[in-house]
């Protein structure tokens, strides 16, 4: 008898670990394909902040990452399928104040330079703005930029009449910028992708002072992503 086990014992350890496979598939599979169902029907102009705090090391305090995606506004009749994605990694406050931000973009006009903004309203009217950065796109029209500024709690504010406006903190001074937005950078650029009916906009420094293009991408949301 423990001859025939002997014999058979590697044909029950197969059909063991066949079995052990079968139940792993048919219990995990559903579970994820839910997953994605649920993901891929989520609203196209929702923003997902897919990690709000990261705890790495036990000495140091957990980072806040913040993730949201961009939308084509200004060139959506052209290239409707521009998608852009941007990352924020809160800095260390016990090192250094400023936050890093990194842009992806992708299907977008090639070979052109864009300028990013911290607004206080992704779309018009745009309120308050600053300028944080420039993006080049590459022939494929993909493109990315990582910069770093003072970004979770950027704001403006005009001396003459300060104000107040509600942060993540509670009320803070001046006005909040917490949206994203891209232009064009320049407004020959915009008509040649655009045509005629680009117009010309303040979001680039130098001169003329409406040199720039329209608005290319922004967040599409309402309220605030960061």
């Amino acid at each position: 008898m423990r001859q025939i086990f002997r014999q058979r014992r590697p044909l029950i350890l197969s059909l063991a670990l066949l079995l052990s496979l079968f139940f792993t598939v048919a219990f995990t599979y559903p579970r994820q394909a839910s997953v994605a169902s649920h993901v891929s029907s989520a609203p196209p102009h929702t923003a997902q902040h897919l990690a709000s705090t990261v705890h790495v090391l036990s000495s140091q305090s957990p980072s806040v990452i913040v993730q949201f995606p961009l939308f084509p506004s200004g060139i959506k009749q052209a290239f409707p399928k521009a998608t852009g994605v941007v990352t924020i990694i809160e800095g260390n406050p016990a090192v250094s104040l400023y936050d890093t931000v990194t842009v992806d973009v992708a299907n977008m006009p090639p070979d052109i330079t864009f300028t990013i903004f911290f607004i206080q309203s992704a779309t018009k009217p745009f309120g308050d703005a600053e300028y944080v950065s420039d993006l080049h796109t590459l022939a494929d029209g993909s493109g990315e930029v990582s910069f770093q500024a003072i970004t979770l709690v950027a704001f403006a504010m005009n001396s003459d009449n300060p104000g107040t406006s509600q942060d993540q903190s509670g009320l803070a001074s001046g006005q909040q910028l917490e949206h994203l937005g891209m232009w064009f950078a320049s407004l020959d650029d915009a008509k040649k992708i655009l045509g005629s009916s680009a117009t010309g906009t303040p979001f680039d420094g130098g001169s003329a002072p409406l040199h720039a293009g329209p608005q290319a991408m922004n967040d599409g949301q309402s309220d605030p992503v960061f």
